[in-house]
C-alpha cells in the first residue's frame, strides 16, 4: 500500500478524498493534517509516500511554502497538489515550488488515482483540464539578484532610483533588466510584467497580488 498524507483545512474534502482511496487497493491515508505544522509533524513522525496538499492552507500561500519545505527537507515524499485554483502562473508557481501533480478540484475524483500512479513512477502530471492549457517553460534559472531587479522594474521607480535600492549602477540595471527581457521572452516592460505573472514570479514579488 502507498502511505498517503492529506493535507487540507477543511475536514469535509479530506473525507471525500478518504472515501475515493478507501476504493482503491493501492492508497491508504495514513495521516491527516489542516495546515502546514500538523502535516510536517506527520511526515517527519510516520512513514508518507506520498502527500495530497491544498494550497490554501490558513494564508494564500500556505500549500506553496509546504511544497517547498518538503520538496528541500522530505524530498523522498511525493507531492501532488489538489486545488480549486487553475490559472497557469498558480500552476507554474506550484510546479517550480516542488510540486510533482497537479490536479484542479473540478477533476480531482475522477482523475486522481491516476494521476498519483504517475507521479509514483517518477513523471510530472497535471490534470486533464489544465494540462492543454498550459506549456511548462524552460527552466528560467532567475538568480537572486535578477529577482530583485524583477521587483524594480516592475515598480513605478526611476531608473536612477531603483538602481540606488539596489546598490548597483544604471548601466549594471539595464544589464540585469536585458539578461530578465531575454530569459522571460520580453521586449518591453509591460511584456516583461505579464511573462512575470505567467510565470508565477509575481506572487514571490508581491504576496499580496
Amino acid at each position: 500500500m502507498i502511505r498517503t498524507l492529506l493535507v487540507d483545512d477543511h475536514a469535509i474534502v479530506r473525507e471525500g478524498f478518504k472515501r475515493l482511496f478507501q476504493n482503491s487497493a493501492r492508497y491508504e491515508v495514513v495521516a491527516e493534517a489542516a495546515d502546514a505544522a500538523q502535516a510536517l509533524e506527520a511526515a517527519r513522525t510516520r512513514t508518507i509516500d506520498v502527500a495530497v496538499i491544498d494550497l490554501s492552507l490558513s494564508t494564500p500561500d500556505g500549500g506553496l511554502i509546504l511544497l517547498r519545505t518538503f520538496s528541500r527537507n522530505l524530498p523522498h515524499v511525493r507531492r501532488v497538489v489538489v486545488s480549486m485554483h487553475d490559472d497557469p502562473g498558480v500552476v507554474l508557481r506550484a510546479l517550480d515550488e516542488g510540486a510533482q501533480g497537479y490536479v484542479t478540484k473540478r477533476v480531482a475524483i475522477s482523475e486522481l488515482v491516476s494521476i498519483l500512479d504517475r507521479v509514483m513512477r517518477g513523471e510530472v502530471v497535471l490534470s486533464s483540464d489544465i494540462s492543454q492549457a498550459i506549456e511548462r517553460p524552460r527552466d528560467f534559472g532567475l538568480t537572486q539578484r535578477e529577482l530583485e531587479t524583477l521587483r524594480g522594474l516592475l515598480s513605478e521607480l526611476p531608473p536612477k532610483a531603483i538602481a540606488a535600492d539596489l546598490g548597483i549602477s544604471v548601466k549594471t540595471l539595464y544589464r540585469h533588466r536585458s539578461s530578465l527581457m531575454e530569459k522571460l521572452g520580453a521586449r518591453t516592460l509591460p511584456a516583461l510584467a505579464r511573462a512575470a505573472r505567467e510565470r508565477g514570479y509575481l506572487g514571490m514579488l508581491h504576496p499580496e497580488l
